[in-house]
């Protein structure tokens, strides 16, 4: 298996496992975060901020997970179904009361040393906002 699919894959593990201190640890400390629908964050503490409000406002799981690399293991993609929970209202978005939703989601990777120095996420917010505020 090619080292950017593995990193991703363990990304991807650590980030089931709610083992934050392994997740962060596969990013670069410049990592490059592209927020879904929202602006760039650049460094590992920006990611880790980012993090914390999502652990809070939202419970998630990621299943279905298919990850693919470029030859030289440079770039990787992944695909995934996220199974969540919506646990704490978060601004600007419907009031949480536990909602589940099913939402397919993409990302986008740049590796450098062995380690993640870009993540892109994609997922539908018309299809979340449907899903936890159906009225």
């Amino acid at each position: 298996m090619p080292q950017a699919t593995q990193l991703i894959q363990q990304y991807y593990q650590a980030f089931n496992n709610g083992d934050m201190d392994t997740f962060l640890s596969l990013l670069t400390d410049d990592v490059i975060h592209d927020i879904n629908q929202g602006g760039r964050e650049v460094g590992k503490a920006a990611f880790t901020t980012f993090m914390q409000k999502m652990n809070h406002h939202y419970r998630e799981q990621l299943e279905d997970i298919v990850v693919l690399s470029n030859q030289d293991g440079s770039r990787a993609a992944a695909e995934f179904v996220v199974l969540g929970e919506y646990l704490n209202t978060d601004e600007g978005l419907p009031e949480a009361n536990g909602q589940k939703y099913r939402l397919p989601a993409g990302a986008f990777f740049e590796i450098r040393d062995g380690k993640v120095a870009r993540i892109t996420n994609y997922y539908n917010l018309g299809d979340w906002i449907a899903q936890v505020d159906p009225e």
